[in-house]
């Protein structure tokens, strides 16, 4: 997901009242799309604000946390989701059939889906159960076997569901479907479900390790209409009175990776011939009327995989496609078919940041994927931190120190980012429950810079490459998608380097305030002690300029002295290489923050 630009809030305040709520769950949402939302010239009508449908439950907003012991109980082996898109009545049909393998005796399956999306028949094995058997009293479907099943035994559960699927009301800040037009009055239909979860429009398990080894997906249209989606396009059948269904294949998808764009697109296609040898079709689909944009945008693709697969690894899905869909909402990393609606916004750095945010996420979020929300920091801080890494790649220091600048104002430093429980979602982007909300994008993209400056750029890349890949030397076709935790990245951290920091994790990942580092001057010298939370010892190295040399301090037991001339100018941390704290980000926050409570409308609620 993609981060927010903090200085935009207000213009965001303005039009939609108090999203305060959406903003803090949807931390990853530019503010600046307040904006882009107004000019956008191709979504004129998103449909009605409400279908008539019951609001969600607790449990269908609910994405992650512990894990229902039941659904412990099996490994998800297969998907194959068929579903029908109905425009004129706002409507999702479905029949999903699930493969599952018990992993110890189960009497019972239950399924997370949406009440908004009833079930009308179930078969077990083939054998259809009687509508006794199951129930959803409140978004996850209680399936009762008909006799238990062993452990090691498989079974397949076909469900004939449908209805109108939640919208979301202001996409992607909240989940759901959305229903809109192109300028000329044509269907533009979406799916986003990374905050409330799959669960929104197909029945799943709605957790991260949760995700199927495979999904075939079948997404039948109406006439003139396209369904780009994830994985590999296998067919396209016609209908006899014109609808298209689009057989798709994707393998070990996030759950909520999945995705459903329906549209009249035109397409943008070619091969990129990888470093590695392989060869990667890459597609964007867009709206008609864009071509020199979308072209513009599609000729980033090939240098944006040139880059990853350079100083990271080969792209994670080569055999499927780099894919981006033009979507009537900002953008979602869906796997191999991620959501772009950044409406072709140039920025100085010279890139897209949407399309370069969510295709960071393949490696960082499909191909390493969290086990756990509480571990969200590995996709989010990295898929933040690789944008600086790609200005400098482009242009140099100065384009990377300028991006990092822009990232270290909007770190807030409210909550730990990590709390070592397993949370839901919500509990990681609300900061009002507790969670870390927007750090886990800069914050997290800052200690990932002051890593590579303490462990340099061989261990770091190394460090990396084994999380996303489980191996240092990755080839295509050599790795699958894998999951991840801050206790194991740590563990390669220490494997690596052969160092234990866990001084420096501890400090940067289960606190919330940052170090400062305090200089005391004497004559003829100065004085350097880290100031840690809970009085921790940090002895992270710094470096000083003097009269424009530069020396640096082991700051051995976090305190370190110099010999300095009389009259020296010194500077701190010259090069900004260590994530400390900021008297004047703070006094500029603070600023901030009064300024936008002046300029708030009278009686707008807080």
């Amino acid at each position: 997901m993609n981060a927010p630009e903090a200085p935009k809030r207000g213009a965001l305040l303005t039009l939609y009242g108090d999203p305060c709520r959406s903003i803090n769950r949807r931390a990853h949402w530019s503010l600046l799309t307040a904006v882009a939302l107004v000019a956008a010239p191709l979504l004129i009508a998103a449909g009605p604000i409400e279908n008539g449908a019951p609001p969600l439950t607790a449990q269908t907003k609910r994405s992650g946390g512990p894990i229902d012991p039941d659904q412990a109980n099996v490994r998800f082996d297969f998907a194959d989701l068929r579903f029908e898109v109905l425009p004129e009545t706002q409507r999702l049909e479905g029949v999903a059939t699930l493969r599952f393998t018990a992993l110890r005796r189960m009497a019972r399956l239950p399924i997370d889906l949406d009440r908004n999306l009833p079930v009308s028949a179930i078969a077990l094995n083939g054998r259809a159960l009687k509508a006794s058997a199951w129930r959803n009293p409140d978004g996850r479907l209680l399936i009762t076997l008909p006799r238990p099943i062993a452990a090691g035994r498989t079974v397949v559960v076909t469900i004939r569901y449908g209805g109108a699927p939640h919208i979301a009301v202001r996409a992607p800040w909240d989940d759901g479907v959305v229903w809109a037009k192109t300028k000329d009055g044509k269907t533009w239909f979406g799916t986003t479900a990374e905050g409330y979860g799959c669960d929104l429009f197909w029945p799943c398990l709605d957790f991260p390790t949760g995700e199927p080894a495979a999904v075939d997906l079948h997404i039948t249209v109406p006439r003139g209409l396209k369904a780009p989606s994830n994985g590999r396009l296998l067919r396209v059948d016609t209908l006899p009175d014109g609808r298209t269904t689009w057989h798709w294949r994707a393998r070990q998808p996030n759950t909520y990776g999945i995705a459903l764009n329906v549209g009249p697109y035109e397409e943008v296609r070619e091969t990129y011939h990888s470093r590695f040898g392989n060869r990667i079709p890459m597609h964007y689909w867009y709206l008609p009327g864009e071509e020199p944009q979308a072209r513009a945008l599609f000729a980033e693709f090939a240098s944006t995989l040139d880059f990853f697969e350079s100083v990271i690894g080969p792209y994670p899905f080569g055999d499927e496609k780099l894919g981006v869909v033009e979507t009537p909402y900002k953008g979602m990393e869906h796997q191999t078919i991620n959501a772009y609606g950044n409406d072709y916004a140039k920025a100085p750095e010279g890139f897209d940041w949407l399309f370069h945010h969510e295709f960071a996420h393949e490696y960082f979020g499909n191909q390493l994927t969290a086990a756990n929300w509480d571990d969200y920091w590995l996709h989010e801080g990295y898929a933040s931190y690789m944008q600086p890494l790609y200005g400098r790649w482009r242009e140099g220091e100065a384009r990377y120190a300028t991006m990092l600048d822009d990232q270290r104002n909007k770190i807030v430093n409210a909550q730990p980012i990590v709390s070592g429980r397993v949370r839901t979602e919500e509990e990681v982007y609300e900061t009002k429950l507790g969670g870390p909300g927007t750090d886990i994008y800069y914050k997290g993209s800052w200690i990932l810079h002051t890593l590579r400056g303490l462990i340099g750029d061989a261990a770091f890349f190394e460090v990396t490459r084994r999380a996303v890949f489980g191996q240092t030397d990755p080839k295509p076709g050599s790795f699958r998608p894998r999951f991840g935790t801050t206790t194991e990245y740590e563990a390669l951290v220490r494997s690596v380097t052969g160092r234990d920091y866990g001084w420096f994790f501890e400090t940067y990942l289960r606190q919330a305030a940052l170090p400062e580092l305090i200089a005391t001057r004497r004559k003829g010298v100065i004085a350097l002690q880290w100031s840690a939370p809970d009085g921790r010892v940090f002895p992270m190295p710094i470096e000083l300029q003097i009269d424009g040399r530069i020396e640096k301090l082991a700051m051995t037991g976090g305190r370190g002295t110099l010999t300095v001339a009389d009259g020296a100018h010194i500077v701190l941390d010259p090069h900004a290489r260590v994530l400390k704290r900021s008297t004047a980000v703070e006094a500029y926050q603070a600023d901030q923050a009064r300024r936008r409570a002046a300029a708030k409308p009278e009686g707008m609620s807080q």
